[in-house]
């Protein structure tokens, strides 16, 4: 039975990556789906704490939310991970379910302790439920380049591959969406992320997706993919 332990426990520990910044470590723990811990300072860091099991997790001292759908936004959780003087970031649509949410629109920009924020747009241009009709109707919602210790991780939120996520700049880690019909394939992802090149990027919120034609495409780019535990 040890042992059963100790291997869950070194699996549990591996799918978590540090990154090094002029600041100190930034951890990065993929939890399901869209949902992400970050941790730098002895802070906690969620983006889209929506989907996986928080019953044991660290209080958040900064929670970043992307969309109003459910598998990014779930108050009864959100509620869970609070604290007295837990800072909630939301774009507009997000902060009416959201008590005490700090809006953040589209182009705007917001410090919380040692955490920058910028919140990019996230949006389809053409896939929807019907003819004239988006899934993510622009300015709704946020992605978020959060920037620590000089270092610039960009969660891209639900989108496709907008002129605003090709147009981000210095970018160290991204994570970048790719499921199909609600943002964009594995393909049109990767032309994305062409565009404004990161140093590392990570497929998320791509249940059901092909990988390895993300990764081929962004083949010899420079470019390095890393794969996240997110549906294990």
């Amino acid at each position: 039975m040890r042992a059963v332990i100790l291997i869950v426990a070194l699996a549990a520990a591996a799918s978590a990556d540090d990154f090094p910044t002029s600041a100190g470590t930034v951890k990065i723990t993929p939890i399901r789906h869209a949902s992400l811990r970050m941790e730098a300072g002895g802070q906690v860091v969620y983006l889209d704490p929506a989907q996986g099991d928080f019953d044991a997790a660290p209080k958040a001292d900064l929670i970043l939310l992307t969309d109003i759908h459910g598998d990014h936004l779930a108050p009864s959780i959100i509620e869970k991970l609070k604290k007295p003087g837990t800072a909630i970031v939301a774009p507009e649509a997000v902060a009416k379910t959201v008590a005490g949410a700090i809006i953040l629109r589209n182009g705007e920009s917001k410090t919380v302790g040692q955490w920058a924020i910028e919140a990019v747009a996230a949006y389809n241009m053409k896939r929807g439920p019907a003819e004239g009709k988006f899934y993510h109707d622009k300015g709704r919602g946020n992605g978020y380049i959060v920037t620590y210790g000089g270092k610039r991780f960009y969660f891209a939120g639900d989108t496709e591959g907008v002129p605003e996520m090709r147009a981000v700049k210095n970018i160290d880690v991204a994570f970048v969406p790719m499921n199909l019909p609600y943002t964009m394939p594995p393909e049109e992802a990767a032309e994305a992320v062409k565009a404004f090149r990161p140093k590392v990027v990570y497929p998320y919120h791509y249940r059901g997706s092909d990988l390895s034609v993300f990764e081929k495409a962004l083949a010899g780019t420079g470019i390095e993919v890393r794969l996240g535990k997110w549906y294990e």
